[in-house]
């Protein structure tokens, strides 16, 4: 049997809580050939006790990459599934965990795919889901639903490796990185702004809904590139406009 290596998969924790996890998180993907480990402003990653619960997997403490925030630590993905337990409106459709080797369909030639990860206590916010191109969840008993961190990225590493040859390939696309899909988010969320579309104390409601209907669309880097220069050109056009006057219907 071919021993499973999942090269162009990163592991991104957010805010991670424990040190020992994150040592149970390397040895799990060490399992399965994965290293390259992002992570969110974390607790202290080098800690002993983080060593300790690597074991053999060492390596991948000393060779996280540490970011500020999510959207820098996903920016250069081509696909990202943020992982959940909770659905509602502003998380879109949760794609169960056999779904997901599936997107690696999407991926281009050097292509990477994020895993992302939430907080011990609470998880990803829903902000944080959103800016993720998918999201996935598993199936959990409803008494004791939740899922140990270094357990769940097992669970999602173990998913994927057990499929490294049963996709057939999909027609070259020139997909975007999630940082360049932030930029035009930045664009449309300033003209609705400007336009007074957009709840100024909750702006979310609407530019969530936007981010999932984007992200479904699976846009190429030309069909980005156009939309952009659209929302440059609309930004423009409304850069003196003064919004509705009192009484306009």
């Amino acid at each position: 049997m071919q021993s499973p290596f999942i090269d162009n998969l990163s592991i991104v924790l957010v805010e991670p809580q424990n040190p020992g996890n994150i040592g149970m998180v390397c040895r799990a993907m060490a399992n399965f050939g994965v290293c390259d480990l992002r992570l969110v402003n974390p607790c202290q990653y080098l800690h002993p006790e983080a060593r300790k619960f690597a074991v053999a997997a060492n390596h991948l403490l000393g060779e996280a990459r540490v970011f500020a925030d999510l959207p820098a630590a996903i920016a250069d993905l081509h696909v990202t599934v943020a992982t959940t337990r909770r659905s509602g409106r502003l998380r879109g459709e949760l794609l169960d965990i056999a779904e997901v080797p599936a997107l690696r369909q999407g991926l281009p030639a050097g292509g990477r795919m994020g895993l992302v990860f939430g907080r011990e206590d609470v998880g990803l916010t829903s902000d944080e889901v959103a800016l993720c191109s998918h999201a996935a969840t598993i199936a959990t008993s409803a008494e004791v639903g939740s899922i140990n961190l270094a357990q769940a990225v097992l669970l999602f590493a173990h998913e994927l490796a057990r499929q490294p040859q049963a996709l057939p390939a999909a027609p070259e696309r020139d997909v975007p990185e999630q940082g360049a899909l932030e930029g035009l988010f930045g664009q449309i969320e300033a003209v609705l702004t400007r336009i007074a579309f957009l709840n100024p104390k909750k702006p979310e409601g609407v530019m969530n809904s936007l981010r999932q209907i984007h992200q479904r669309a699976g846009l190429d880097r030309r069909e980005l590139q156009m939309l952009r220069g659209m929302w440059n050109q609309v930004g423009w056009s409304v850069r003196d406009w003064q919004g509705r006057k009192r009484g306009d219907e």
